[in-house]
C-alpha cells in the first residue's frame, strides 16, 4: 500500500522541485507560473525583465520554535531576474546594458514533514479539491415538445466560457461568456470563412448529378459552371441552384454538375438553416456583431476587433486550456494539436460542430458530467500555482507601471519588483481560503483523514446551496478512487469525501487506481494504474475472486464488473483483477472488521465516529483488527519509527538515540551524528483540538532495531497500532430501563481503573500593552484580593508549574491603570488613608474559566522586541479530567 500522505508530500515537492538542480527543473509548479508570467517589457520595448531562476533558503525558525512563538514556518523566496535594456535608436533595437539580480519575493510558507503547514503557530492543511475538468463536454437537453436538444461547451482553465448549442428550429447558436447568442456562421465568417459557399463547403460533400428540376433551393454548386461559347458564369461555386440557373445550365446542354450534399452520415439542413437566420454578410461584419455583443458600443477599426477575438481564444496569456483541456479535446475530437498548444484552434471548432451534428443523427455520445474521467483533483501544489500567477501577475502590472515612469538613470530589478504584491496573496490563501483549513487533530486517522480529503467546495467549485442529489450521489466510476462510504451528514454531504487507500492522482489531476492484469485468463503481478475514462474499456474481477498457484481463475464464470454493470463472464473475458478488497474504501473505513457485513448508513457513522475518539490515558490495541492499524498510526506520523536498522544506545523520556549498522547511512537528520540516529519525542504538546500528545519510548538500550520499527508510541497508538479505544465487555440487553435509548450503564471498575480518561491541554494567553492611561503591569499586587487568591503566583504575578487550579483561580495577575473620574466620598477618604497610589489601577488579570480544573504545565514569557518594556506573556494550563 503507498503512503497515505504522499497525496500531500509529493504534490508539494513537485510544486516546488529543491531536489532538481535549478536549470534542470521541468515546467511544471512554481517554475512554470514564472515562466508564464515573465518576460515583462514596457510599452516601447526598451526594458525587458527576464526570469533566469528561483531558490528557497533555509527557514528563520525551526517547527517546534514556530509552534510556541505563533509564528509562520517559512522560507525565504528569492527569484534572480534580468533585467535587458535596449537603445532607444535604431529598428533592431540593440542592447544597451543587462542587469542580473536575486531578488526576495517574500516568505513561503513550508510543508511539514507530515504535510502540514504552520501558519501563525496553528497548523493548517490545504484540502484537495475535486472540480470539473477544463475541456470539451457534450450534454442533451429534452424540450417540452419532446425534440433532443444537444450542446457542447468548453471549459479552459483560464478564460472565456463558450458554448454551443442547438433550437427547435435546427439552427446551432454560440454563446461567448455565457453572453447573448449568435449564430454559429458568425463566429465561423470572424475567423476567415468570409463566404457562405466556403462555410458550405466545410460540412458537405461534392457528388456529381444530373440536371434536374429537383436540384432547385435544395442544393448547392459544387463549383463554378462556365458557358464554353459565351464565357458566360451560369452557376457560382456555392450558390444555391436556383430555377433561373436551372434553365441557363439546361439551354447550355450541361447535363451533369458537381453540388454540395449532405454527407448521408450527417443530419441536412442545420447549417442550411443557420446560413438563413445569420445576418451577417461577411467576415468583416461578424467581426463587428461578437465585438458589439461582447463591448457594445461602435468599434475602433477593424483591426481592433480582430485583435480582441484573437485575444480572447488565441492569446495563450487570456486564454489557457491547460495541458489537461488539451489532452481531453484531442482525445474527446480526435484531433492531432500538439499539447504544448493550450489555445484553441480552428479545427477544435470544425470539430466540436462536425460532433453536435453527428449527435443530431445518433452518432457519438454525450458526457456524464460526474464520471471520474470529467472531473479533476487540484492538489495543494496546483493551488498554489494558481495563487502566485495571482501574485505574480499584479506584480507584473506594477512592474510595468514603474518601467513607464522610469528616469534615465539606471535602473535594477530591484528598484521594479514590489514583493508585497505576492506576499500578500500566499497569507490571504492560507489564512483565510475555503480550502485552506485548521487541521483536525483529534487522534491520529483524524489527521491522516483530513489531509487525504476531496472537497468539491471552494473558489471555482460548487456551493452547497445549488449542489443536486447527482453530484452528491456515488457513481460508479468511484470505485477504488473516492470512498463510497466516508462523508459528512450534514448539508455537506457528497460534497466532502476521501480518497480511497490505493488511489493515486496522475499528472493531469486524473484519480487512478491499481489493477493486476490478466492476460488470456491467467492473473499476472503486473500492476496497471487506470483512470476512469480508461477503466470504462475493460472488464474486471474482484480481488477475493478464487484463483490458483498458476493465477489461472477456479471458477468457469466469475463476477466481474464493466462500467455500471456486474457481469458474470468466462476467465478469459476478464481484462484485470482488483488488487485487494481495501481499495474500494478509505483508511477509515478500512479500519472496520467485517465491513462487508455492516449496513452501510452505520458504516458512515462509524467510519466519522473513529475520528472523535480522543487519546486515551492507557491505550489498548484492538484484539480484533483489519490490518491497516499500523499502517495508519505510521503514516499520520503519530508513532517514531527507525530511520536506519542498528542498535539502541540510549533512550530517555526525551530522546532514543540508535547507532546505525555500519552499511546503512542513508536518510539522515540534522539531529544525526556520524554513526548515530536521534530521534527527539514529543512531550506533552497540545494538539489543534486540546489533545495531549506525548510519545513514550517502546524500545530498550541494547535493543536491535529494523528500518520502520516503532521506537515509540504516540497518542492513540499501542505498540505501534492504532488504539483509538478499549476492549471491553459489553452486554446488549435492557437493565431495569436504565440504558434507555442512548443511555448506558458502565462498571465502577471503569471509573476507578481510569480505562476510559483522557488528558486534555489547553492554553491561556494575556496580553500587556501599553495604553493612554499608562502601561499596563504584570503583578502580585492586586487590588482588592485576598492573599489566599495569589498564594500560587510567583513574585512576578505568574501562576507556578504544578500548581493545582479550579474555577475562577488567578492564573496571570495583572492590573490596568483607571482613567481619571470623579471620586465618591469615600474613594477619597481611602486616598487620604492609603495615598494616591491605591486607587488609580484596576484588576485585569487571567482567571481559569467556569468547570475547568486542572494542573500547570507549562508558562512562558515572550516579548515582541528585545528588552522590551511591554512583553506579551502566554501561558499553558494543563487540565487533567
Amino acid at each position: 500500500m503507498p503512503n497515505l500522505l504522499s497525496v500531500q508530500l509529493d504534490s508539494f515537492e513537485d510544486f516546488l522541485q529543491l531536489s532538481v538542480l535549478p536549470h534542470q527543473r521541468q515546467r511544471r509548479g512554481l517554475h512554470l507560473v514564472f515562466q508564464s508570467i515573465f518576460p515583462v517589457t514596457d510599452v516601447h520595448g526598451i526594458y525587458s525583465l527576464e526570469y533566469v531562476s528561483y531558490s528557497i533558503g533555509n527557514p528563520r525558525y525551526s517547527e517546534e520554535e514556530c509552534r510556541e512563538r505563533d509564528m509562520t514556518f517559512a522560507a525565504p523566496l528569492r527569484a534572480t531576474l534580468r533585467l535587458v535594456t535596449r537603445d532607444k535608436e535604431g529598428e533592431d533595437l540593440p542592447v544597451k546594458d543587462v542587469v542580473e539580480q536575486a531578488v526576495f519575493l517574500g516568505e513561503l510558507p513550508l510543508m511539514t514533514s507530515e504535510g502540514t503547514f504552520i501558519i501563525n503557530g496553528a497548523e493548517r492543511t490545504v484540502v484537495s479539491q475535486l472540480h470539473r475538468s477544463p475541456g470539451v463536454f457534450f450534454d442533451e437537453t429534452l424540450h417540452p415538445n419532446g425534440k433532443r436538444l444537444f450542446s457542447a461547451r468548453i471549459l479552459p482553465y483560464k478564460g472565456m466560457w463558450l458554448e454551443f448549442s442547438m433550437d427547435i428550429n435546427d439552427i446551432m447558436y454560440v454563446h461567448i461568456d455565457r453572453k447573448r447568442k449568435l449564430p454559429v456562421t458568425s463566429l465561423l465568417k470572424a475567423l476567415g470563412f468570409s463566404k457562405n459557399g466556403e462555410i458550405l463547403s466545410l460540412f458537405r460533400e461534392e457528388v456529381e448529378e444530373a440536371v434536374d428540376e429537383e436540384l432547385i433551393d435544395r442544393y448547392n454548386g459544387g463549383e463554378d459552371i462556365v458557358d464554353k461559347d459565351s464565357g458566360e458564369i451560369l452557376l457560382d461555386a456555392y450558390e444555391q441552384i436556383s430555377g433561373e440557373n436551372l434553365k441557363k445550365l439546361q439551354a447550355a446542354n450541361i447535363e451533369k454538375l458537381k453540388i454540395m450534399a449532405s454527407p448521408p452520415d450527417k443530419d441536412p439542413g442545420v447549417i442550411e438553416n443557420t446560413l438563413a437566420k445569420d445576418p451577417s454578410k461577411d467576415e468583416e461584419d461578424a467581426l463587428t456583431r461578437i465585438y458589439n455583443l461582447l463591448r457594445p458600443g461602435d468599434p475602433p477599426n477593424i483591426a481592433t476587433v480582430r485583435e480582441l477575438l484573437d485575444r480572447l481564444f488565441f492569446n495563450a496569456k487570456r486564454y489557457n486550456l491547460g495541458d489537461v483541456g488539451r489532452y481531453r479535446i484531442n482525445r474527446r475530437l480526435d484531433v492531432g494539436i500538439p499539447f504544448e498548444s493550450t489555445v484553441l484552434h480552428l479545427e477544435d471548432f470544425m470539430a466540436i460542430i462536425h460532433y453536435l451534428l453527428g449527435l443530431r443523427v445518433g452518432q457519438g455520445n454525450t458526457d456524464d458530467i460526474d464520471h471520474l474521467g470529467n472531473r479533476r483533483v487540484r492538489l495543494v501544489g496546483e493551488l498554489l500555482a494558481q495563487q502566485f500567477s495571482i501574485g505574480l501577475t499584479r506584480m507584473a502590472r506594477t512592474i510595468r507601471e514603474r518601467m513607464n515612469l522610469r528616469d534615465e538613470n539606471q535602473i535594477t530589478p530591484h528598484d521594479l519588483v514590489n514583493a508585497r504584491t505576492v506576499s500578500t496573496v500566499i497569507q490571504a490563501f492560507f489564512g483565510s481560503s475555503q480550502l485552506s483549513q485548521f487541521i483536525q487533530q483529534t487522534n491520529p486517522l483524524d489527521e491522516l483523514t483530513h489531509k487525504r480529503r476531496l472537497s468539491a467546495l471552494g473558489p471555482g467549485g460548487l456551493s452547497r446551496d445549488r449542489a443536486g442529489f447527482e453530484v452528491r450521489d456515488v457513481h460508479y466510476t468511484h470505485y477504488g478512487r473516492i470512498c463510497p462510504i466516508e462523508t459528512p451528514e450534514g448539508p455537506n454531504i457528497g460534497l466532502i469525501s476521501s480518497l480511497s487507500t490505493y488511489a493515486r492522482v496522475n499528472s493531469f489531476g486524473f484519480l487512478e487506481t491499481p489493477y493486476r492484469k490478466v492476460i488470456n485468463g491467467k492473473v499476472t503481478n503486473e500492476i496497471e494504474f487506470l483512470t476512469a475514462a480508461e477503466e470504462d474499456k475493460y472488464i474486471i474481477a474482484q480481488a477475493n475472486a478464487p484463483i490458483d498457484d498458476a493465477g489461472k481463475f477456479l471458477n468457469p464464470l466469475v463476477k466481474a464488473r464493466k462500467r455500471d454493470d456486474y457481469p458474470m463472464v468466462t476467465p478469459n473475458e476478464v481484462d484485470y483483477m482488483d488488487v485487494s478488497p481495501n481499495q474500494l474504501v478509505c483508511g477509515a473505513a478500512a479500519l472496520i472488521p467485517f465491513l462487508e457485513h455492516d449496513d452501510a448508513n452505520r458504516a458512515l457513522i462509524g467510519s466519522n465516529m473513529q475520528r472523535q475518539a480522543v487519546p486515551l490515558l492507557f491505550t489498548e490495541a484492538p484484539y480484533v483488527g483489519t490490518g491497516m492499524e499500523n499502517k495508519v498510526a505510521r503514516d499520520s506520523g503519530a508513532i517514531v519509527a527507525a530511520r536506519n536498522p542498528g542498535v539502541v544506545v540510549s533512550v530517555d523520556a526525551e530522546r532514543i538515540i540508535v547507532r546505525r549498522d555500519k552499511k546503512h547511512s542513508t536518510r539522515l537528520t540534522p539531529l544525526d551524528t556520524a554513526d548515530a540516529d536521534e530521534y527527539k519525542l514529543t512531550k506533552f504538546a497540545r494538539s489543534n483540538q486540546d489533545c495531549c500528545i506525548n510519545q513514550r519510548p517502546l524500545v530498550q538500550v541494547g535493543d536491535k532495531v529494523k528500518t520502520g520499527q516503532p521506537l515509540a508510541d504516540g497518542a492513540a497508538t499501542d505498540r505501534g497500532d492504532l488504539a483509538l479505544g478499549v476492549n471491553v465487555l459489553v452486554a446488549f440487553m435492557p437493565w431495569n430501563g436504565y440504558n434507555f435509548e442512548d443511555a448506558i450503564v458502565v462498571s465502577e471498575r471503569l471509573l476507578k481503573k481510569d480505562i476510559f480518561t483522557s488528558v486534555h491541554i489547553e492554553e491561556f494567553e494575556l496580553q500587556v500593552r501599553d495604553t493612554k492611561r499608562g502601561q499596563e503591569e504584570i503583578t502580585r499586587e492586586i487590588p482588592n484580593v485576598s492573599e489566599g487568591a495569589v498564594r500560587n503566583l510567583d513574585d512576578e504575578g505568574i501562576i507556578r508549574i504544578g500548581a493545582e487550579v479550579g474555577p475562577g483561580d488567578i492564573l496571570v495577575g495583572k492590573v490596568t491603570p483607571k482613567g481619571e473620574s470623579e471620586l465618591s466620598p469615600e474613594e477619597r477618604l481611602l486616598r487620604a488613608i492609603f495615598g494616591e497610589k491605591a486607587g488609580d489601577v484596576r484588576d485585569a488579570s487571567l482567571k481559569a474559566p467556569p468547570g475547568m480544573e486542572g494542573v500547570v504545565i507549562d508558562r512562558k514569557v515572550f516579548s515582541r522586541r528585545e528588552r522590551s518594556s511591554s512583553p506579551r506573556r502566554r501561558e499553558s494550563i494543563a487540565a487533567c479530567e
